[in-house]
């Protein structure tokens, strides 16, 4: 075997794809009986170059794994046991041919065991192992090496499946220690953590375990193998023992925190375990604590909005407001603003639930519901602590409100978040809660609301094509650039054509105007038009500038904005 071996790499050098130093070295390797595959390896050609060169060689052919045919039914044909643990993946190459891939065609013992099981004649392909094993995780499902393990686990130990309604304490114990479903649960946090989540929901359903990542503010549906269903409540009680919840209680909802390490990358992960119809329903809250904390100037604002934040952030006392909804990067926009003040003439201090990021010269305190220290009781204390600069991670009622004005009319600087839809309304919501006008109006400086938009994939960037840029264009007019842009879809952006995130905001500074408008109970439409006669942008038109830069798309700007201007007329037809 080593003879036509060698054969090769002597073409391998006539063809310049390796120099002589490297062709005595593969060869000295086959010498010593090294597996050819390991051999070869050690010429340092991609994957992709020397599978194409054993192509040419032997007449296997070179597979495109996204354009193969991955059918449930067909798959289904071939044990999963010899799939995960050979690393190859079959594929339909017309109406009788099949192809087993594989980036180690010199190890026949897949192919030979795969006609044995099937019956079928079957044929090489060759692919690089990381689109093999991609493959694999996207059709078999995350984590199918493991459930296959599960399985057997489940047959030697005599485990059973574990009745949502059961008391079988004892039992579900065993099952959530058990290796596999240990492994499994680590596969789904660190699946969850490479592609960039920030939720993960396991959602039960009668006959299936359903698993999503929120990525990029949107929820998509991971590949799980069908049998995870007969280990719902391990898996479940393997997250609760981790969070230190009780396995026991299955009646009422439930929270807790997990703490781990991944790649030097520390996670807080907070739980809720809420029982649904089908068993418990399990949210994973993923904080990277490790992350990059961004400047203002890369929150995506306008030259406009940021100058007038850095203004705003010089002055000595008074609110600062930001809104949104939840996950639209409030908590990334206040640190951005607490990390252009700080210094070491100022006191910081902030008090949180939870704490995403650590802030170095920053005091920060984290709300304990159960020892009692909550937003109003911890602000209470803070100012006892002689700040320059209060942060209050939200206001949730009229008494934090109250303490907030308070401190600013005291000569604090206080920063704070409200879940309002856009900036017009967080004062009228304020005054709603129970505070004076005259109190909202002479404490509040600015409120900024905001929105995170997906950006278009650099990878995958594609020219809109013309119907669809005129049909734009005749909705949106002028807002529409002459030149639109949008993600085809690749393997980085696990197909979305979105890649990362980007703020749009609406800046509305408290000047006079805006303050009597307060005094006189005046409407969101009325604080709106005044506010944007003073320069303001609405979340739609700040949109719009990412979309004149080709950063974003229409109907990404469409879902996460309203129509300010969407009264009773425009809805036509529907109407009676």
């Amino acid at each position: 075997m080593t003879s036509p071996m060698k054969t090769l790499v002597y073409k391998m050098v006539e063809q310049g794809l390796i120099d002589d130093a490297t062709a005595r070295e593969v060869n000295g390797l086959l010498t010593t009986g090294e597996p050819p595959t390991r051999a070869f390896a050690a010429c340092g050609l991609a994957d992709e170059a020397l599978l194409r060169f054993w192509s040419e060689q032997f007449d296997w052919p070179y597979v495109e794994l996204e354009e193969g045919s991955f059918g449930k039914a067909f798959l289904a044909k071939f044990p999963a046991r010899i799939l995960l643990e050979k690393h190859v993946i079959p594929v339909q190459n017309g109406d009788d041919d099949v192809l087993i891939v594989t980036s180690n065609p010199f190890d026949t013992s897949a192919i030979d065991e795969l006609r044995l099981a099937t019956g079928r004649d079957l044929r090489l392909g060759l692919a690089p192992l990381a689109d093999i094993d991609r493959c694999i995780k996207q059709h078999l499902g995350v984590g199918a090496d493991t459930v296959q393990s599960m399985i057997t686990e489940a047959g030697e130990n005599g485990l059973q499946v574990i009745d949502t309604d059961a008391d079988e304490d004892m039992d579900l114990t065993d099952a959530a220690e058990g290796a596999s479903i240990i492994r499994f649960v680590n596969q789904i946090l660190t699946e969850a953590i490479e592609l960039r989540a920030t939720d993960v929901h396991i959602e039960p359903f009668e006959n299936t375990l359903r698993v999503r990542y929120r990525i990029d503010g949107v929820l998509q549906e991971t590949s799980i193998a069908s049998e995870v269903k007969h280990f719902q409540a391990a898996i479940v009680s393997r997250l609760k023992i981790l969070s230190k919840l009780d396995i026991a209680e299955k009646r009422i909802p439930q929270d807790g925190r997990i703490k781990i390490l991944i790649a030097d990358r520390e996670i807080d992960v907070r739980v809720s375990v809420i029982p649904m119809l089908y068993g418990e329903a399990v949210v994973l809250r993923l904080l990277d604590r490790s992350s990059v904390l961004l400047g203002l100037d890369k929150l995506g604002m306008s030259d406009r909005d940021l100058n007038v934040t850095k203004t705003i952030l010089e002055r000595p006392h008074g609110i600062i407001l930001v809104t949104g909804p939840t996950g639209s990067g409030k908590t990334t926009s206040l640190y951005a603003g607490l990390s252009q003040i700080n210094d070491v003439q100022r006191k910081i201090i902030t008090i949180e639930d939870p704490i995403e990021y650590q802030l170095h010269g920053i005091n920060q305190i984290q709300v304990s519901r159960k020892a009692g220290l909550t937003f109003a009781s911890g602000l209470r204390s803070i100012l006892r602590h002689d700040p320059d600069v209060i942060l209050v991670g939200e206001i949730r009622d009229v008494e934090t409100a109250e303490i907030a004005i308070q401190a600013s009319l005291t000569g604090h600087l206080v920063f704070s978040t409200l879940h309002t839809n856009d900036a017009p309304t967080a004062l009228t919501r304020l005054v709603d809660m129970g505070i004076e006008p005259y109190l909202v109006a002479s404490s509040l400086e600015a409120v900024i609301a905001q929105r995170l938009v997906r950006v278009i994939c650099s990878e995958c960037k594609e020219e809109l094509a013309g119907p669809e840029l005129e049909r734009l264009k005749q909705r949106f007019g002028d807002a529409v650039p002459e030149k639109l842009y949008r993600g085809q879809g690749c393997r980085r952006c696990q197909g979305t054509g979105y890649r990362g995130r980007m703020g749009i905001f609406e800046m509305m500074v408290v000047t006079d105007e805006i303050r009597t408008l307060i005094l006189k109970n005046a409407s969101p439409l009325d604080l709106r038009q005044a506010s944007a006669k003073q320069g303001m942008t609405s979340l739609r038109d700040d949109g719009f500038r990412h979309l004149q830069q080709g950063r974003t798309t229409v109907e990404e700007i469409l879902r996460v904005t309203k129509d300010d201007t969407f009264s009773e007329h425009n809805l036509g037809g529907l109407t009676t």
